[in-house]
């Protein structure tokens, strides 16, 4: 049996290694081609758009490693079952189930790449990425409204018209509220920079609003402790799905402190937690597949099948985050029933598939 799991294992790891680096090149390919439309501009030469490809290659990496892992299984099998190799494992007392367990380890192997790929590498070359094109194109980073970023921080609010790919802050608006919601003063900064864990001002303003006397204040520099650290503006950079578990729980924390809602931030925590196990719940579904029609069906056709999967369980997962953002259903919900539900499949494609 041992010698079978590294004969397996070494097949379609073999396999799903290939299948992903095609849809990598695809993807790049595709990135590519859409980054050649901002070349030229400020000093974003093709040298740049090549290094802001290839670092948003773990990207697509962590996205397509659940359908690299079904289609590799799939044609991996299918070749097994096409020589008869799967049916004389069977003759020899190999059960479906002692099958599907060794293809369960393959899983796993592929499943913590995923994890590390989505930790690790993912938010900081995603990070990495956008910095080099915002520095390179003379960009800065804004958000929804014209007027820039907006932050609750504490009983203020922050309003920053730029951010730079440094998380550098130019034409800062703090708005600072009594604890009856009263405005009490209104301070303006042309630059803040993040230093010794408060931020230094430049350039400050300050209208005090009293009972009996309002007056302004103007200073050439002064600092600014607030809970907005440049970490978290990092979501600015990085979309959340891109982001790392950690990362996402700390502004979930944030965003909780200032009571303001976390139902989109939740859902990604919980995406980044259950998508690895994704590629488990393939090799389930993949093993039917080698016993349906195992001579007539090609290679070709597998490929096929498999990819049609792959982007039906990726189709699922987009629009139960959507769904679940409309209707406000629960974050674990949301993330965890695509993967239940393909799941559910396979075992029961293996189940009828053991009883024929």
């Amino acid at each position: 049996m041992k010698i079978i799991t590294r004969y397996l294992l070494k097949e379609i790891t073999v396999n799903v290694l290939l299948i992903t680096l095609a849809l990598i090149a695809m993807f790049s390919f595709f990135d590519l081609i859409q980054e050649l439309e901002n070349l030229g501009q400020g000093s974003y030469g093709l040298g740049k758009v090549i290094l802001f490809v290839i670092l948003s290659a773990p990207g697509h990496v962590y996205d397509v490693m659940p359908v690299a892992v079904l289609v590799g299984c799939m044609y991996s099998l299918g070749q097994l079952a096409r020589y008869s190799e799967l049916i004389v494992l069977r003759v020899s007392g190999i059960s479906l189930y002692s099958l599907a367990t060794t293809l369960l380890k393959v899983g796993m192997i592929f499943t913590v790449i995923t994890f590390l790929i989505g930790e690790l590498i993912t938010p900081l070359s995603e990070k990495m990425a956008q910095r080099l094109r915002i520095k390179a194109t003379d960009s800065v980073i804004v958000q929804d409204f014209m007027s820039g970023l907006w932050v609750k921080d504490g009983r203020s609010f922050v309003n920053v018209e730029e951010v730079l790919a440094d998380t550098t802050l130019l034409n800062i608006h703090i708005y600072e509220f009594d604890d009856k919601f009263n405005l009490r003063t209104v301070s303006h900064a042309e630059k803040g920079l993040f230093e010794d864990e408060q931020w230094h001002l430049k350039s400050v303003s300050q209208t005090h609003f009293e009972k009996d006397n309002n007056y302004v204040k103007h200073l050439d520099k002064a600092t600014w402790r607030s809970l907005i650290r440049p970490e978290l503006l990092n979501v600015l950079l990085v979309l959340p799905e891109k982001m790392s578990a950690w990362d996402l729980y700390a502004y979930i924390d944030h965003l909780s402190i200032n009571k303001q809602k976390t139902t989109r931030y939740e859902m990604a925590l919980w995406a980044k937690l259950v998508y690895p196990l994704a590629s488990l719940v393939m090799v389930i579904l993949a093993l039917p597949f080698a016993f349906i029609q195992q001579r007539a069906t090609g290679a070709s056709t597998k490929i096929f099948i498999g990819i049609m999967l792959g982007v039906l369980y990726q189709i699922l997962n987009r629009t139960f985050v959507h769904l679940g953002l409309l209707n406000d259903w629960a974050p674990a919900f949301s993330a965890i029933t695509p993967t239940a539900l393909f799941l559910l499949a396979g075992l029961a494609m293996l189940r009828h598939i053991d009883r024929r």
